[in-house]
């Protein structure tokens, strides 16, 4: 924490204070610490806190505060993106409500609007929801937002870019002009400053500084691939590292389903997690996953907004992150409370320059590593095991390795290649060796019959014998001499059998002998 101020100099009662210190906190965060003295004073703000650093009792506190319990209308409404952060909120919102006597009722996509609208009897002061519900209960007038007070849309960048902005302007102008409203987001994209303009009243902003961002306790690497080859290097990744648990990032909601079934296929055990899945399937796949039930679990930028898995090892990008901002909050999901963690973005060679983007703009160490042998290697470390004789010295390096048997069995070949040749040379030696036998037997003017063509036997037996070995293979016997009338009739057939099948050559030859 980088301030020393206590709750009650940011203006907190006795009563939030004791159950803040009931539950541990004892000094608030950065983010805190910034935002709550100027919500507990009416303005409105804007305020962009990666995730884990306490944003949201950063909006609840001064809320709550400021809710009158006596009053039986909705004064607090808390929009999110998703169902599962809808939620979370939602029970941090009923820890801190009971002791003020505030009543808190959740209004989220995917749950019975009628037992919704049943508990909406009982005269709630804070509603937190998801923009879909609370727009449809709006809009069979089922809920009345006039008396509304306090506005925070948490993960504002999302709520406004999920397909629900028409949903979500609709809530904001049911509710009446003079409301107090607060945006809290992990990023910063540039539609903000247009949706600021348009919604609030001089916002005053808090931007977090971009140093140590990224938790310390993090590994920042990438390695490189062809976009072709990404699911094979994910699988390798995958197996190498073996996490017992690994959140693999995906930018596209489209792309979701094609890795679902290839990293099934590799015989993985894959969940998925989208942001608009209903209530209870979404519980029941973060549930498989804390429990270890499957190893992966494919998401979004949007569907991982206030995810906390305990303990988790590897986030896995099989995208880039779209900015630095996306690249914290993905990070942030593993190397929480201190423990270690490693984040590993897999990217095509045209997708460097944003490594190095990340890394100037976070400050971050993030280096290259390559698949070799089992273990993730840097730069250095390959060169190390790739250099000459690395292999023979017991260096751990399969690429000097296989040049070296490539090497071996080029070798192997060039010797093996005249070995093959080697016969016909020698049956060539052994002519010519014959030959000049013969021509030592039988004198001077002697040559082999195949050469003069004239059939004179050469003068000695071992001369003749010689010059009929090399004139012809011993084992075939000289061939008949053909009829005209004969060769044109076998010309004929071999023309009709070209090109048969088996079946009627064998017929027409059977033909034949009879």
């Amino acid at each position: 924490m980088g301030n020393d101020k206590t709750w009650t100099e940011l203006g907190l009662n006795a009563l939030l204070e004791e159950a803040l210190r009931g539950h541990g906190l004892t000094q608030p965060t950065d983010v805190q610490a910034d935002t709550i003295p100027a919500l507990l004073a009416g303005k409105d703000v804007s305020a962009r806190s990666q995730t884990g650093t306490g944003k949201t009792l950063a909006f609840l506190l001064p809320m709550l505060q400021r809710v009158d319990a006596a009053s039986g209308s909705i004064q607090g409404v808390v929009i999110s993106p998703t169902q599962e952060l809808a939620m979370q909120i939602v029970r941090i919102a009923e820890r801190y409500a009971e002791p003020l006597g505030i009543r808190v009722q959740q209004l989220i996509g995917g749950a019975a609007m009628k037992r919704q609208v049943e508990k909406l009897k009982l005269r709630p002061q804070l509603v937190i929801g998801t923009p879909g519900r609370i727009h449809e209960l709006v809009k069979n007038k089922k809920i009345k937002l006039h008396d509304v007070r306090f506005l925070v849309i948490d993960e504002a960048d999302q709520t406004f870019q999920l397909g629900s902005e028409k949903d979500l302007e609709a809530v904001l102008f049911a509710m009446g002009k003079g409301r107090q409203t607060a945006f809290f987001s992990a990023t910063y994209p540039e539609e903000m400053a247009r949706y600021e303009g348009r919604w609030m009243n001089d916002p005053i902003r808090f931007q977090l500084t971009m140093e140590h961002r990224v938790s310390q306790t993090i590994d920042n690497l990438y390695v490189v691939s062809d976009r072709r080859d990404k699911t094979d290097t994910t699988r390798r990744l995958i197996r190498l590292l073996n996490p017992p648990q690994a959140l693999l990032f995906l930018n596209d909601t489209n792309e979701i389903s094609n890795w679902e079934s290839k990293l099934r296929f590799e015989g993985f055990a894959v969940e998925t997690l989208y942001g608009d899945s209903d209530k209870q399937r979404r519980a029941a796949t973060l549930a498989r996953f804390r429990e270890g039930a499957c190893q992966l679990l494919l998401a979004t930028d949007v569907a991982a907004r206030g995810l906390d898995i305990e303990g988790l090892p590897l986030v896995l990008q099989l995208d880039p992150a779209v900015d630095a901002d996306h690249y914290v909050h993905r990070a942030g999901r593993t190397g929480r409370m201190g423990k270690p963690g490693t984040v590993i973005t897999i990217v095509t060679p045209q997708e460097l320059f944003i490594m190095d983007k990340f890394r100037k703009t976070l400050g971050i160490d993030l280096s290259e590593r390559a698949m070799y042998r089992g273990k993730l290697l840097s730069d250095e470390q390959l060169r190390e095991a790739t250099r000459p004789g690395a292999f023979r010295s017991g260096g751990k390096d399969a690429a000097a390795g296989n040049a070296r048997a490539e090497g071996s069995s080029t070798r192997n070949e060039a010797v093996e290649r005249p070995a093959r040749g080697a016969a016909p040379a020698r049956r060539q030696a052994a002519v010519s060796g014959a030959s000049t036998d013969g021509r030592r037997a039988g004198g001077e003017g002697a040559k082999p019959a195949a050469a003069t063509g004239a059939g004179r036997p050469a003068s000695g037996g071992a001369g003749r014998a010689a010059e009929q070995a090399a004139s012809k293979p011993a084992a075939k016997p000289a061939p008949k001499t053909l009829s005209k009338a004969k060769a044109k009739e076998l010309k004929k057939r071999e023309g009709k059998n070209k090109g048969a099948p088996k079946w009627l050559k064998e017929k027409r030859e059977s033909t034949k002998k009879e």
